[in-house]
C-alpha cells in the first residue's frame, strides 16, 4: 500500500533524492574506474597489473577510515554546505588523478576520492531521509542507491570505454565532469532538511553522534550489514574466473553477463525500497536467505551454464540491493544523523574488504568455489545477526520535513 497525505495524495520521492542518486552515480563510476582501465593504467605509470589493483584496495580502506573522520570535521555546518565541501575535494581528486603522471600521485589521488566518495554516501543517506515522509524512507534510499546500481551497470562500462579510446585519463575528467554537473544540480535542487526552522534544522555535536553507538540494536544491525555485503562480494569479486575456468563461457561473453548481473541489481534495488519501510527486517531476513540458497546453487551448478545464468540473477537480485532495508534498520536503530550513516557505509565497505580479500586467500589452497562458501558461511551468519531485530520493539524514528508538516497540518518528532 502506498503511503498518502490526508488529501489522498501519494507521498512522493522529490527531485532532491534523484539529484543525491546522480551524485552517487558520479562517485561510484570514479571508484570502479581503475578496475576497467588496469593494463592503460600499468603501462602509462611504469608499474604492474598487481600495484594497479592495490589502487582499488587503497580507494577502499581510505573508505571506510577515512570517510567518517571528515564527516567528523563538517559535522557542524548545514548538510548542504557539507555535501558541496565533499563535491569540491571529489572533483580536485579526479583532477589529480587525470594528471597523475606517476603511481605515487595516483595513490594520493584514490585516497582523496576514496575519502570523499564515503563522505558523500553518508551525507546522501541521511539527507534524503531527513527530506521525505517517514513511511518512504527506504524508498527514497533505494532512488538514491539506483546510482551505485547504475554506476555498475553503466559507469564501469563507460569509463571502460572512454579509457580505452580517448586514453585513461579522459575517464577521470569525464567522471570530473559528471561531479561537477552534479554538484550543480545539487546546489539547484538540493535543500537543508526542515529550512522552516524544524528541530532537524540543527546539525549534531560530536557527542551526541557517538552516543548511539551504544546501543545494541545499531551494533547488530551495522554487523549483519558488513556480513550481507560481504556474503554477495565474496561471489561478484571472483565471477569472471569461474564463469571462464568453471563454467566455461568465454571472456567475450563475460561482460554481457555481468550487464545482466547489473540488470538484476537495479531490479532488486527497486523492489527492496518498496518492502524497506513496512517491512524492514522480514525483507532483509528472506532476501539474505535467499541469497544463501542461490549462493549454494551457485557452487553446485557451477558447471551448468544454465544454472550459472540463473543463480547469478538471483544473487543480483537480492545480495547488495539489501541496501535500502539495511539503511532503515540503520536509521531506526540510530537515528538520521551523518555520521552514523557515513559509519555504517563504513561498515559495508568492510563487507566488500572481507568478502574480497578472504576470498583471494582461499583460492590457491581451496579452488575456486572457495568463495562461493565463504559467501554462504557469511550469509548464515548475517542472519544470526538480523535474527534479534524480530523480537525488538518497532521503533520508527521520525524524519522532520517542512513541507511534509505543513501538508499534514502537524509537527513530527526527533529522531530519538
Amino acid at each position: 500500500m502506498t503511503p498518502t497525505l490526508p488529501s489522498g495524495r501519494a507521498l512522493a520521492v522529490p527531485a532532491a533524492v534523484y539529484v543525491l542518486a546522480a551524485g552517487v552515480f558520479a562517485m561510484v563510476t570514479s571508484e570502479f574506474a581503475v578496475a576497467g582501465l588496469m593494463p592503460q593504467l600499468a603501462e602509462s605509470l611504469d608499474t604492474g597489473i598487481p600495484q594497479i589493483g592495490y589502487l582499488v584496495t587503497i580507494f577502499a580502506v581510505a573508505m571506510a577510515f577515512g570517510g567518517p573522520l571528515l564527516i567528523l570535521a563538517l559535522l557542524r555546518i548545514p548538510p548542504k554546505a557539507a555535501i558541496m565541501t565533499v563535491f569540491v575535494i571529489f572533483f580536485a581528486g579526479n583532477l589529480l588523478a587525470a594528471l597523475a603522471s606517476s603511481y605515487a600521485v595516483m595513490v594520493v589521488a584514490r585516497v582523496v576520492t576514496g575519502i570523499a566518495a564515503q563522505a558523500f554516501f553518508g551525507l546522501a543517506v541521511s539527507l534524503c531521509m531527513r527530506l521525505v515522509d517517514p513511511s518512504i524512507r527506504g524508498r527514497a534510499v533505494s532512488v538514491a542507491m539506483s546510482g551505485l546500481m547504475l554506476g555498475t551497470l553503466l559507469g564501469l562500462p563507460l569509463a571502460t570505454f572512454i579509457g580505452g579510446r580517448l586514453g585513461w585519463q579522459a575517464a577521470f575528467w569525464a567522471v570530473a565532469v559528471l561531479t561537477a554537473i552534479a554538484a550543480a544540480l545539487t546546489l539547484a535542487l538540493v535543500h537543508n532538511p526542515c529550512e522552516a526552522g524544524g528541530p532537524d534544522a540543527r546539525t549534531e555535536t560530536f557527542t551526541e553522534e557517538l552516543r548511539v553507538f551504544r546501543r545494541p540494536r545499531l551494533l547488530f544491525a551495522l554487523v549483519s550489514s558488513t556480513l550481507i555485503i560481504g556474503a554477495t562480494f565474496s561471489v561478484f569479486s571472483f565471477f569472471a574466473p569461474i564463469l571462464t575456468r568453471i563454467t566455461g563461457f568465454t571472456e567475450d561473453a563475460v561482460p554481457l553477463l555481468l550487464l545482466a548481473y547489473g540488470a538484476a541489481t537495479v531490479l532488486g534495488n527497486f523492489l527492496v525500497g518498496r518492502l524497506a519501510d513496512r517491512h524492514t527486517v522480514p525483507t532483509l531476513l528472506v532476501g539474505t536467505l535467499l541469497n544463501i540458497v542461490f549462493l549454494l546453487g551457485f557452487a553446485l551448478g557451477a558447471g551448468s551454464q544454465p544454472l550459472v545464468i540463473l543463480f547469478m540473477l538471483g544473487i543480483g537480485l537480492v545480495g547488495v540491493t539489501m541496501n535500502p532495508a539495511m539503511a532503515v534498520r540503520v536509521q531506526r536503530a540510530g537515528g538520521t544523523g551523518v555520521l552514523v550513516n557515513t559509519v555504517h557505509t563504513s561498515f559495508i565497505t568492510f563487507g566488500v574488504v572481507l568478502g574480497s580479500a578472504i576470498g583471494s586467500r582461499l583460492i590457491p589452497e581451496f579452488g575456486l568455489r572457495a568463495p562461493i562458501v565463504l559467501g554462504i558461511v557469511l550469509a548464515v551468519l548475517a542472519i544470526a545477526a538480523i535474527l534479534p531485530a524480530l523480537h525488538a520493539p518497532r521503533l520508527r524514528p521520525a524524519a522532520c520535513s517542512a513541507l511534509d508538516r505543513v501538508a499534514r497540518g502537524e509537527k513530527q518528532p526527533v529522531d530519538v
